[in-house]
């Protein structure tokens, strides 16, 4: 039984470790610029994410302060969501 317990206790911590680089991450900023025909958003650190397609478009402008939720895709940060933060 335990010959089993070690091999077992390391799949779970690789998996662990995969699930955690998977979660989405979510950033606060301004936004400095909005494309709407690239669906990109680019915040004040010059950050640029590409917002999903069928993004239903909140109210947003330059200059707004939004959270940001995304996922790095490659090189390509992806957004899953946007939505608008109180000043």
């Amino acid at each position: 039984m335990r010959a089993y317990m070690l091999p077992a206790a390391i799949v779970l911590s690789i998996g662990s470790a995969t699930l955690a680089m998977a979660a989405p991450t979510t950033t606060d900023g301004v936004i400095k610029s909005l494309d709407m025909k690239t669906h990109t958003i680019t915040l004040a650190d010059g950050t640029a994410y590409r917002l999903p397609k069928g993004f239903t478009d909140p109210g947003l402008k330059v200059g707004s302060k939004v959270a940001v939720v995304w996922d790095l895709k490659g090189q390509i940060h992806e957004a899953s969501g946007v939505s608008l933060l109180k000043s």
